[in-house]
């Protein structure tokens, strides 16, 4: 009987042991493993790396990546899918970001960036040409989008020639329907293809090829990116961001954006220091465009080996987010 109430025993310790979750690897005794979301251009990626690299190495937290479009890693974000958010452009998913925050769903711990801009570019040389390459100006009198009118065989659709093309963002990016409405604002569906490409490459794709043949190019970036950095790109003037003008008809610039740090409700007590770390991540562009640089200079480079090359160049920044124990962690694993 004796040895039949310490079987019981055994297996009842067996049981509660395993409902109490993995929490041995948790450093806090409350998670671990945390997930980032990665919505798919190298600035996110950047980001997700530098904080994976504090969140694992500073504090002993498993993360992971969920790659998707905008729309799909926001709702596994509200759902927590995603525990963490580096990168929400705010005013490009204004409406679901705001319902988001409301509801209680996530919640904003701090703003990586706000200097950025975004809209439609063409490689200056379109405009005023490029003497050492002898490329003559091809639109002297482009200055806005809603000239781009004026000049859709310069842009001519290769699948349809009749029509210029512009391309959009992809169509899993949010900002894809706010450039349609511009195009619709504008006047520029009737003599414009609107063309969504697949993804963020596709888009440096066509740019690299035209800006390398020196031939005319048009169609949405954004900065901070590497893309930006990288080659001499106009952008193309709207009129002064107008709220209710923009509300209506996105016929003005962007308005600001805050890109914010978040965080899914359930984290600030799960894994309260990391979201003491995130609270105090910020950067800038420029600070940004560092890394996308390296990303330029260096073909082969992943978004992760920047974030590393990024952290070594700017110890005394990130290590200012973190307590004095957790930085030199982080830092004795970048040697």
């Amino acid at each position: 009987m004796k040895k039949l109430v310490l079987l019981l025993a055994t297996v009842l310790l067996i049981v509660l042991s395993a409902c109490g979750g993995g929490s041995e690897a948790d450093s806090e005794g409350k998670i671990d493993k945390l997930v980032l979301a990665d919505a798919g251009w190298n600035s996110i990626k950047v980001h997700n790396s530098i904080a994976q690299k504090i969140i694992e190495e500073g504090y002993g937290i498993e993360t992971e990546v969920t790659p998707g479009s905008t729309a799909a890693t926001l709702q596994g974000f509200r759902e927590g899918d995603i525990d963490i958010y580096m990168e929400i452009w705010t005013d490009n998913v204004k409406e679901v970001y705001n319902e988001m925050i409301d509801s209680g769903d996530i919640e904003k711990v701090s703003v990586n960036f706000d200097d950025n801009v975004q809209g439609l570019y063409v490689p200056t040389y379109v405009i005023e040409g490029d003497e050492e390459r002898g490329i003559e100006p091809m639109a002297p009198d482009l200055k806005t989008v809603e000239d781009l009118k004026k000049y859709p065989e310069l842009f001519a659709d290769p699948s349809n020639p009749d029509k210029g093309r512009l391309i959009n963002a992809p169509s899993g990016w949010a900002v894809a329907e706010a450039i349609s409405q511009k195009m619709e604002a504008y006047g520029l569906t009737e003599t414009f293809e609107n063309f969504m490409p697949g993804s963020d490459a596709a888009i440096v794709a066509s740019l690299a090829d035209a800006y390398k043949a020196g031939e005319p190019w048009v169609g949405y970036y954004w900065a901070p990116t590497a893309v930006t950095a990288k080659y001499d790109l106009t952008l193309l003037e709207e009129p002064e961001y107008d709220p209710e003008v923009y509300e209506k008809t996105k016929a003005t610039e962007f308005p600001p954006n805050d890109v914010v740090v978040a965080v899914h409700k359930d984290i600030p007590e799960a894994a309260p220091k990391v979201v003491e770390f995130l609270k105090n991540y910020e950067t800038s562009s420029d600070l940004t465009e560092q890394a996308l640089n390296y990303m330029n200079d260096h073909e082969d480079a992943t978004a992760q080996e920047a974030a590393m090359w990024w952290m070594k160049q700017n110890e005394d920044l990130w290590s200012s987010w973190v307590p004095e124990d957790v930085a030199k962690k982080v830092k004795e694993s970048l040697k």
